[in-house]
């Protein structure tokens, strides 16, 4: 299989400006600050990165999507595990969508 000249290019470019997100992201994580009100304010983001990532598909998705956020927090409420919530999550909507729709 042969690979164009611009491809390749792109796939270069693309890793460089990966690489340089991370490690902006590195170097920059030193300087932020540990105490006071910023601080506070950043261990916010997160949360409201990830509430703006699932409100649309709650909104606008199907009921298997409110199934599976429902399922999500009630795993993550009794086992206090990030990761299991979002496996769960993953797998109920994927089932639910099989049901709901078959």
């Amino acid at each position: 299989m042969l690979t164009s000249p611009e491809a390749l290019i792109a796939i270069i470019g693309m890793a460089l400006v990966t690489f340089a997100v991370k490690a902006g992201g590195l170097l920059l994580a030193n300087r932020l600050p540990r105490d006071g009100f910023a601080a506070s304010w950043l261990k916010h983001i997160p949360g409201a990165v990830l509430a703006a990532l699932v409100a649309p598909a709650l909104v606008t998705g199907s009921p298997a999507e409110v199934i599976a956020a429902a399922a999500t927090t009630l795993v993550y409420f009794v086992t206090r595990n990030l990761f299991a919530a979002m496996a769960a999550g993953v797998i109920v909507v994927y089932f639910a969508r099989l049901w709901l729709v078959g």
